[in-house]
């Protein structure tokens, strides 16, 4: 059974869901639990490449799709 729903929204904006904090950027969604309640996801990608970055979110995403 799932216990969650990820919040993904698919835009012209190609660094959706990532943004850059000193220089290393970071992912961020909302994940909506059964219970009515959300809670916000942000996770360091451990990269300065906005490339990187963008890959990794798609890698991310697709795996819980």
């Amino acid at each position: 059974m799932k216990t969650s729903k990820i919040a993904i929204r698919i835009g012209s904006n190609l660094n959706h869901h990532l943004w850059n904090n000193n220089g290393t950027w970071w992912l961020h969604y909302t994940e909506h639990l059964q219970d009515y309640t959300k809670r916000r996801v942000r996770l360091s990608l451990h990269t300065r490449s906005v490339k990187a970055a963008r890959s990794i979110r798609d890698t991310q995403f697709s795996s819980v799709r």
